[in-house]
């Protein structure tokens, strides 16, 4: 028998499901997108992965509220040293992409 506690539970444990897969679709649209920004600024997107750094609530152009996630990433410019990147989104869409300060090699030595 069905009891209100159980599916109070099962509503929780529902939602945090949902809350996950979305997440995760989320982060992986946005690794594509980091990697298409490093590739077109001559640096390279390193490990392929991305870290979850804070989570807010803020307001979207429409005035809606939505989830602001910000990821960090690790890029190299050079091959050799290793710098910081964030990237911000609420919702799906992405705010932006900020690369910490870094060398740039010469002309003939880009990274691919």
């Amino acid at each position: 028998m069905l009891t209100l506690n159980m599916l109070a539970w099962a509503t929780v444990v529902g939602a945090l499901l949902s809350y996950w897969w979305q997440s995760d679709k989320i982060k992986n649209n946005l690794m594509g997108q980091v990697l298409v920004y490093c590739r077109q600024h001559h640096v390279q997107f390193l490990d392929q992965s991305m870290v979850l750094k804070g989570l807010a609530i803020r307001r979207t152009e429409l005035g809606l509220l939505g989830l602001l996630r910000r990821y960090q990433f690790e890029f190299t410019s050079t091959g050799e040293q290793r710098y910081r990147g964030t990237v911000e989104a609420i919702g799906r869409k992405l705010q932006g992409i900020e690369l910490e300060p870094h060398l740039m090699p010469d002309n003939n030595d880009l990274l691919n």
